[in-house]
């Protein structure tokens, strides 16, 4: 007997859903658990349906879809994130990646690479869609061959290097300050100490910092 695999689908678009529904229902071990169109919703639809994959978009109203990434892995780590969007950008790539998606597939991928994205994660390896990986690969050789510099942390605190890497790990200045038994202030202002000494404007461009710095 085939052990169905059940995903759980995540998106605002309701004719998005249907369509990736039919999709999946061209393979035999793949069985759609449900479907709703907003995170609040899916996060209670999680806990009555408990799938083993969640394909999610990040733009969706109510509670977006890097907050409620958050949600599913503090609630349901064994649960596997496959991101499905639109969003190219490798700034979105990092934030998914740090909220805990173990996948990040482009819409526009979707018809030739769905299913190999869905067997990626389902086997706990990483899956970035093909333009990002290689606009990733294009980053490091321009590291390696001295073309881009990374700030240099030299100037962190072992305990700025310490909140750095649960930044990283997508933990918010609250979960830090609980974690490290300071207050929220302090772990803010350790966060804008390190913006100031990197000279770095957002806190994506923190994460991005941290994950060329092999600090994930």
């Amino acid at each position: 007997m085939i052990r169905h695999y059940r995903i759980l689908l995540a998106d605002d678009h309701a004719l998005f859903r249907q369509g990736l529904t039919r999709i999946l229902s061209e393979r035999k071990d793949l069985e759609v658990a449900g479907e709703v169109g907003d995170g609040l919703e899916l996060l209670n639809l999680l806990k009555r349906l408990k799938p083993d994959m969640v394909i999610l978009d990040i733009s969706m109203p109510r509670l977006r879809g890097m907050e409620a990434m958050r949600e599913i892995k503090q609630m349901h780590p064994d649960v596997r994130i496959l991101v499905l969007t639109m969003h190219n950008d490798a700034d979105y790539l990092f934030q998914a990646i740090s909220a805990g998606a173990d996948g990040y597939l482009l819409k526009e991928d979707a018809e030739k690479d769905l299913f190999f994205a869905i067997d990626m994660v389902a086997q706990g390896r990483i899956y970035i869609s093909r333009f990002l990986a290689e606009q990733s690969r294009q980053d490091w050789a321009q590291l390696r061959r001295g073309k881009r510099r990374l700030p240099s942390d030299e100037g962190l605190t072992a305990r700025e290097r310490q909140i750095l890497r649960l930044i990283a790990e997508g933990k918010s200045s609250k979960e830090i300050g609980q974690l490290l038994s300071i207050s929220y202030r302090t772990a803010e202002r350790h966060r804008a100490n390190m913006m100031a000494k990197l000279n770095l404007s957002k806190t994506v461009d923190l994460v991005r910092y941290a994950f060329n710095k092999g600090y994930v």
